[in-house]
């Protein structure tokens, strides 16, 4: 390829890739009440930069091939920094390994940009194979902490199995998400820990974890669930003890795995839970978002639950490396009230949908909880529709009781 050649491929490039980067995203107008979803994801592999993917010395690659491809960018934990929105992606290459990596915007819907550099996370004793989906919090003790899933190979796995792995609560802290100090991983007596999440807040002195407890081989109907522990010391982590405060229940949104999202957000009403459900189908495990809430000063303790999912796979986001997923580690809620929650679909692509605290108090407090069987819950629709039916006609009776007005045509005399 002549130089000349190289270099107009390269400003193509650049230019689709800034078009895609800077394309404004849209609010879908039809939406339930609760949140709003927008047109386009907010990330994918595409948004990953050139640098990161492409050897630009013609010297050393001539036909301008991709040399380290992406294959997606999703599950991102995410906080407001420096005014401005931030998501720490999971961002996976082509080679199947995941690593960590911010980027950020001026208003949390669009113009997402990667930093120069992905998270190089320092490794402990015992090297990590694969590392994801971390929940990012800004803590009362004034670090702000990384928890990330943390896969090795399972050193009891015989050595014909090359996929059976050893997941663990990988914990670092940093001061401004670039410096990372990598503290031991979390430890208790569960032989897997994913999805786990700290309390922004001390309690009873202590710093507080959401975990999820497990089996090496979870079967429905079988226990398990959202788990809570506390523990003395971040820099040696150790929870002795855990209580379930979130089951897993048979023929539900969470009747095979369930686990705890970002960092709870602190409100009048109580502490807001964002969380993941899973089931099956006979297309395979369907995972789903609900929300929680619980007690202010005892954040173990869920007051409410609202039936049913809050966020489902729609559309595209039903289509990916894992279909029919949503799953969310990061949401940001600022001081007007405005509330950005970041999901994944299908392990592909990052998205948003925006709310607010009022909205989702309004849900969580309102919308009744699943009564767990198909008459119960008929008999709640029936409420529901008997109340509607009543106001509709009563709406229609006034309507009928009103004056006919007639108008004046234009031209009559």
């Amino acid at each position: 390829m002549e130089q000349a050649e190289f270099r107009r491929r390269v400003q193509e490039l650049s230019k689709r890739h800034e078009k895609l980067v800077t394309r404004k995203n849209q609010k879908i107008e039809t939406g339930n009440g609760v949140f709003d979803r927008y047109a386009f994801p907010v990330l994918t592999a595409e948004h990953t930069p050139l640098f990161w993917r492409y050897d630009l010395d013609q010297k050393t690659n001539p036909y301008l091939m991709e040399r380290l491809g992406i294959n997606s960018t999703f599950n991102a934990g995410a906080m407001e920094y420096e005014g401005k929105n931030v998501v720490l992606a999971r961002v996976e290459g082509i080679d199947r390994k995941s690593f960590l990596a911010v980027a950020e915007s001026p208003n949390g819907i669009d113009n997402f940009r990667f930093w120069d550099y992905p998270i190089l996370m320092p490794e402990t004793r015992n090297p990590d194979i694969n590392v994801y989906d971390i929940r990012v919090v800004r803590h009362a003790d004034g670090w702000i902490y990384g928890l990330f899933c943390t896969e090795r190979k399972d050193p009891k796995a015989p050595s014909w199995d090359t996929s059976s792995a050893v997941a663990q609560c990988g914990i670092a802290r940093t001061k401004d998400l670039k410096n990372w100090e990598r503290l031991p991983d979390l430890k208790t007596k569960s032989p897997q820990q994913r999805n786990v999440v700290l309390h922004p807040e001390f309690v009873d002195g202590q710093y507080g974890f959401y975990t999820r407890p497990q089996d090496e081989f979870i079967q429905a109907g079988k226990g398990g669930g959202i788990g809570w522990g506390l523990a003395r010391s971040m820099e040696n982590a150790v929870i002795d003890e855990e209580t379930i405060i979130d089951n897993r229940e048979y023929h539900t949104i969470q009747e095979v795995k369930n686990g705890l999202g970002p960092a709870p957000i602190k409100t009048p009403k109580g502490w807001l839970h964002l969380a993941h459900g899973v089931r099956n189908t006979a297309a395979g495990l369907r995972y789903v978002l609900y929300l929680l809430l619980s007690e202010l000063d005892r954040p173990q303790v869920v007051t409410h639950r609202p039936a049913g999912y809050f966020l489902a796979p729609q559309g595209e986001e039903r289509i990916g490396d894992v279909s029919s997923v949503v799953f969310s580690n990061g949401w940001v809620a600022r001081e007007d009230g405005q509330v950005f929650i970041y999901y994944g679909s299908s392990d592909t692509r990052l998205h948003v949908a925006t709310s607010t605290i009022a909205r989702l108090l309004d849900y969580v407090l309102h919308t009744p909880e699943d009564p767990l069987r198909s008459y119960a819950c008929v008999a709640q629709r029936y409420a529901l529709i008997e109340k509607n039916l009543k106001l509709m006609g009563s709406l229609q009776k006034r309507t009928a009781k009103q004056p006919v007005r007639r108008t004046r045509r234009a031209g009559a005399g």
